[in-house]
């Protein structure tokens, strides 16, 4: 899957599989890829990834038709030019709350290399590109997928236009946070939030906007959220379900032996 089929995917309502990944094991890409996931997400917001390291699990997961999603640590155009010309097919934008950082961070996902003042008057909707310019920025970038973060009260109140930003191909919740920012952290069954993630999902929906909710919690809310219309499905992480499994593993095999 390239980046230009993901983005019609998410945008399309098909749905697409993913995990997190912060094994940088040299092995690893193979393993990930007979899983049968369609794409990666590697998060440098929480995980502590270099540059070079980033870009080499970016370029190795490409080479294996495996799009690498990477979440960067803030709203931060620079970030986000980094990824991408570190190997990035598409960036995750975290904890973003107005329109004008998604805006921002269009110009660098969907219009690099165009930078500084003529960026901006384009981006502020002050200076219209030549025809060939548009062009050119439209074939150069088709790759590139953006997807922000909806993780706080203050981004549900925004949230059409958050929506209504050109370029903008998914949302993703992030449920932790979320559910804090609520009122009601790591209540996942709560009114409140169950009635959140549904906004989020029909909202983005009307809008032909992928939405997904990166969750790590069990499987029946994912199949729930999917049913409603979610189509980004961002199951747990490598990390998460090998700490999982081992768990499960090693007590039925000490209840076996009477060592439990």
């Amino acid at each position: 899957m390239t980046g230009r089929e993901l983005s019609e995917a998410l945008r399309s309502g098909q749905r697409v599989y993913g995990t997190a990944i912060l094994s940088t094991c040299a092995r690893w890409p193979a393993f990930v890829k007979s899983a049968g996931v369609d794409f990666v997400f590697l998060d440098t917001e929480h995980v502590p990834l270099g540059r070079e390291t980033l870009s080499w699990m970016c370029q190795t997961y490409r080479a294996l038709g495996l799009p690498p999603v990477v979440r960067i640590p803030s709203p931060d155009p620079y970030q986000a030019s980094m990824a991408l010309d570190g190997g990035a097919v598409g960036i995750i934008v975290p904890y973003v709350e107005t329109a004008d950082q998604v805006r921002a961070l269009r110009g660098a996902v969907k219009l690099n290399p165009l930078k500084g003042k003529t960026l901006r008057s384009v981006l502020a909707g002050e200076e219209d590109l030549s025809e060939e310019t548009a062009s050119y920025l439209r074939e150069r970038n088709e790759d590139r997928v953006m997807i922000v973060n909806v993780e706080s009260s203050h981004a549900l109140e925004a949230l059409d236009e958050l929506l209504d930003v050109e370029g903008l191909d998914a949302v993703l919740v992030g449920p932790h946070d979320l559910s804090i920012s609520l009122g009601v952290p790591e209540r996942y069954d709560s009114v409140r939030f169950q009635e959140s993630v549904h906004l989020v999902i029909e909202r983005a929906r009307q809008r032909q906007i992928g939405v997904g909710v990166h969750f790590s919690s069990g499987i029946e809310h994912e199949i729930a959220w999917a049913r409603l219309g979610a189509n980004l499905i961002v199951h747990s992480s490598d990390a998460f379900l090998f700490e999982e499994t081992m768990k499960r593993d090693l007590a039925a095999i000490k209840s076996a032996l009477n060592e439990a």
